[in-house]
This record gives structure tokens, C-alpha cells and sequence, in this order.
């Protein structure tokens, strides 16, 4: 047996994630952990009435200010049956979109470094919420969901229990799921 025969494969790109830089930044992260600590920002503007637009003005992260490669804004407002014009999705909407976005890239990624070639993955997402508690209408009702349901359909070069699995790691190490699962303090005041 040759030393050749010892050595595992190298690992390969995969599913679009650039496994072996991915690998080489979990290597310099472990060697300096300061590098991991990000702040993320967002600016949000009236339009009017209940639509608004937030613009994402850059980030704080690997030790130095950065910027996006190009700007990005979303746009919000209520549908016409809650008394907005429907320019947008409405901001628990948008709360919804940023847990299936973290569990699906998380999927990638952990199926990258996991050399799963991936074919398909969806995610169905549903959040309940009484209005009664943001209308001010019942004091005992939620002003949030009440419960979020999320389905995830996986599809890849691997034994279903494999991908159950990369589910269930994505799912554990989602930030938009830790936030909502375990909360996060959050303050606020009024500026200028």
C-alpha cells in the first residue's frame, strides 16, 4: 500500500459553493475566530402609506468595512385588503423569505463540503398570525406568528438519510432560525 492510496480525495467545487476556498476560510476563521464577527445593516425609508423600501448600505465583516458587489433594496408594503397599495411583500413575508434563504444555502453549502451533488431543493414556508393583536383589537393575541411550518424537498446524489441529515445541519446552524427560535434582543430608539 502506497501513501497515495491513504490519502482521501481532494474535495471538489460542488452545487456552486467553492469547496476548497470554503475549506481554506473555515482553516483561517479557526486560526483568528475574530475574523467571524459581522455586524449587517439595513435602511429603511417611508414611501408612503405602508409601503416602504430598505437598502442594504454594506457590512462590517473579516475584520474591515465591505460592500455588497452591487446595491440591493426591497420593497414592502401591505395588500389592499389590509388598507396598503400591494407594492410588496409584506414584512412577515419577508421574514419567511429569510428562513427558507438561510436553511436553502445552508443545504448547499453542507452538501458541497459533504461532496453531495444536489438536483433540486424547495422549500414551502407558512407563518400563522392573528391581526387582532397588531390592530389593537384583542390584547391577549400575538402580534406575530404564531407558528411558522416549513417543508423542505431535497433532491441529490446520496441515500435519502444523507439528505435528511444536510437538512437537519443547515437547520442547526441557521442564523434566521436560531433568531426566531430562541429570539434576540432588539432596541430601539429614536434617532436625530
Amino acid at each position: 500500500m502506497t501513501t497515495q492510496t491513504l490519502e482521501k480525495p481532494a474535495k471538489i467545487a460542488m452545487n456552486g459553493v467553492d469547496v476548497p476556498t470554503f475549506l481554506a476560510t473555515l482553516g483561517v476563521v479557526g486560526e483568528t475566530p475574530q475574523i467571524a464577527q459581522f455586524t449587517f445593516r439595513a435602511n429603511g425609508e417611508w414611501l408612503s402609506g405602508t409601503h416602504s423600501r430598505t437598502a442594504f448600505p454594506g457590512f462590517h465583516g473579516a475584520m474591515q468595512e465591505m460592500q455588497h458587489r452591487r446595491d440591493y433594496a426591497v420593497e414592502s408594503d401591505h395588500p389592499q385588503v389590509l388598507c396598503g397599495e400591494d407594492n410588496g411583500v409584506t414584512p412577515v413575508e419577508l421574514l419567511l423569505a429569510a428562513l427558507a434563504s438561510c436553511i436553502t444555502a445552508g443545504i448547499g453549502n453542507i452538501a458541497s463540503i459533504r461532496q453531495v451533488k444536489l438536483h433540486a431543493v424547495d422549500t414551502k414556508i407558512e407563518g400563522d398570525i392573528n391581526l387582532n393583536g397588531i390592530l389593537g383589537l384583542d390584547k391577549t393575541a400575538r402580534n406575530g406568528f404564531t407558528g411558522i411550518r416549513m417543508a423542505v424537498s431535497i433532491r441529490g446524489d446520496a441515500p435519502q438519510e444523507k439528505l435528511r441529515e444536510i437538512v437537519e445541519q443547515s437547520v442547526a446552524r441557521s442564523a434566521v432560525f436560531d433568531v426566531l427560535s430562541n429570539g434576540v434582543p432588539v432596541s430601539v430608539e429614536l434617532a436625530g
